[in-house]
């Protein structure tokens, strides 16, 4: 091309092969509604012509931008980041640009909601492990584009998750078959809102599981602590100051589960002989430290999150809007029979 030339448009290619700029569109973003013989053409006339598919001119066609928003609390959390990846995966496999959103502070998320940056720039948008408010959720309903919850709860938009309540449950019932009648629970304080929801919902399956088994839900035995390590071992310093400490302790989320075995562990007290200890969520380092935990299938909420956003954008409709996947219990080395029940040490 001589530099009095105009660069070709994707008109030129339309022309060349005999079909709308919009199919010619399609076939250069691999979305469907083109056949594999027509893409091929175009394809080749695209080259033919030294033809480079310019975003913004397909935008005017398809009205898309080519892009999908990932909106997500933490990237250096393990559930985050991995569901973060899956969802990367499938997205960027069907061809979309990825444009993050990371509001992990207060003031990023009061920001990106009062702002709504995501607009105009994607054309769908993923919420990762976030608990809304019902602003948030209406704001985001607004949005006029296809949202999708990965662990989040988007009223009745399409989201994948899991059943904490059941999941909580089975933790509870678990140290309850085996003989503990003083169980706690150690919950996260959550001043930011990120994961209340969870929090709650799995306060109502140990509640739901102590009352099942005839045990008193003592108020003294639920403690919160910032979220983490740190605020595990503090929670379970409570606990051990009590007239009375529990046997076993089931905490929301493993990291605070490996909080509260440090304590112990530095205490003298011996899991599971002297205390019983289980997690929730089978992280990396549970299996290290040989935690009994519940495990969801984290990488597989990313994977169904990215599939049904390509579904919402390219054909309008998702297949399955609602997916819950079932969690399930990984007995360790940190929980065992009650301290004196009968057939037992101690």
């Amino acid at each position: 091309m001589s530099p009095e030339q105009s660069p070709p448009t994707m008109a030129d290619v339309a022309r060349a092969v005999g079909v709308s700029t919009g199919t010619v569109s399609r076939a250069l973003r691999g979305q469907p509604g083109v056949s594999d013989a027509m893409r091929r053409r175009i394809l080749r006339a695209a080259e033919s012509l030294d033809y480079v598919v310019s975003p913004a001119a397909s935008g005017l066609v398809t009205g898309r931008t080519g892009s999908v928003a990932v909106l997500v609390p933490f990237i250096s959390r393990w559930f985050h980041a991995q569901v973060l990846a899956a969802a990367h995966q499938v997205l960027r496999g069907s061809g979309f640009e990825i444009v993050l959103y990371h509001v992990e502070g207060t003031a990023e998320r009061r920001e990106f909601f009062e702002t709504l940056p995501v607009r105009r720039r994607a054309d769908g948008l993923v919420v990762i492990a976030l608990s809304l408010t019902d602003e948030e959720l209406a704001r985001l309903n607004g949005l006029g584009m296809p949202v999708v919850g990965a662990s989040t709860d988007l009223g009745p938009a399409p989201a994948v998750g899991i059943d904490d309540v059941a999941g909580a449950a089975k933790a509870v019932r678990h140290l309850a078959n085996l003989g503990h009648r003083r169980i706690a629970m150690i919950r996260s304080t959550d001043e930011e809102g990120f994961h209340g929801g969870v929090s709650r919902r799995r306060l109502a399956g140990y509640e739901d599981a102590m009352t099942e088994s005839g045990l008193e839900v003592d108020p003294a035995l639920v403690v919160s602590a910032p979220w983490g390590i740190d605020g595990g071992a503090r929670a379970m310093g409570e606990l051990l100051s009590q007239r009375t400490p529990p046997t076993a302790v089931f905490a929301e989320a493993d990291e605070i589960a490996i909080g509260a075995l440090r304590t112990l562990r530095r205490a003298g007290i011996a899991v599971p002989g002297e205390m019983s200890v289980i997690g929730f969520d089978d992280s990396p380092m549970a299996e290290l430290l040989d935690l009994t935990t519940v495990a969801q299938s984290v990488h597989e909420q990313g994977l169904i999150a990215g599939r049904m956003l390509v579904e919402a954008v390219q054909q309008a409709r998702v297949a399955e809007p609602a997916v819950r996947l079932e969690t399930r219990l990984v007995p360790r080395g940190t929980t065992s029979a009650r301290p004196g029940r009968p057939g037992t040490a101690g």
